[in-house]
């Protein structure tokens, strides 16, 4: 298995073709994803301005892999950290904290598991990591732990009673109180492969006006919510609305 950083190297290879050299980006974002794979390729094409067509800028590959890995490395170095000190509170008998946020599996990641692609923190992904690294070293960071927004919550049924999520990234900040563990997703759900084509973006780089439709803090009013549970070793969600 290829490194990131050997794709890293071929997003920056001009004398590949461009559409090599974005499979390249998508196989780093395999290799590190905070958001998970399509939320954080959406932000890379909102931070890095990636034009539905990557011939009106191809520069803009190489911003969006530079962004990625500049986060990364803040991500290594801190993991790195964090083993050596579970070594000395190992050896001393100290037990095992949580988990570290980037050890998370997918469905207990309050911002990698993203079952709609369209919300998560505007924050860039090296300001995201150095956020997450200070709250896990204990520092008391204002508004949501995952984008810092300190307006008021978006307020949502979940069929039981009512959770409140940020109203910028969808981060569940208060959950409902009927102790079961819900997910909020878009009524109508977005093919993934139009997040690929980029159709969100214009040829110049910026936002497409027009799809989709909502975004912010009214695509998070519109989310329904859904009930995780097992079944014979399966993840299932069962709508609640």
């Amino acid at each position: 298995m290829t490194s990131f950083l050997t794709h890293r190297a071929r997003v920056h290879d001009t004398a590949l073709p461009l559409p090599r050299r974005h499979r390249a980006l998508s196989t780093c974002l395999t290799r590190f994803a905070p958001y998970g794979f399509h939320a954080t390729y959406h932000h890379l094409t909102l931070s890095a301005r990636i034009p539905r067509l990557l011939l009106a800028d191809p520069e803009s590959l190489v911003r969006a892999v530079e962004e990625l890995h500049e986060a990364r490395q803040l991500w290594l170095a801190r993991a790195e950290a964090y083993a050596a000190q579970r070594k000395v509170e190992k050896r001393a008998s100290k037990k095992a904290p949580a988990p570290a946020w980037w050890n998370r599996p997918w469905w207990d990641s309050p911002d990698g598991g993203r079952n709609d692609p369209f919300l998560h923190p505007q924050l860039s992904l090296p300001d995201y990591v150095r956020r997450q690294n200070a709250l896990l070293d204990g520092a008391e960071l204002p508004g949501c732990p995952a984008c810092g927004e300190e307006g008021p919550t978006v307020s949502l049924s979940t069929g039981h009673d009512r959770a409140e999520l940020c109203r910028s990234c969808a981060r569940v900040l208060v959950p409902c109180p009927c102790d079961r563990q819900h997910a909020f997703e878009p009524a109508l759900r977005i093919g993934c492969d139009r997040i690929w084509r980029r159709e969100h973006m214009t040829n110049s780089g910026e936002p497409n006006p027009y799809w989709p439709t909502h975004l912010g803090t009214a695509r998070i009013e519109r989310l329904e919510s859904y009930t995780w549970r097992w079944e014979s070793g399966l993840v299932r969600w069962d709508g609640d609305q």
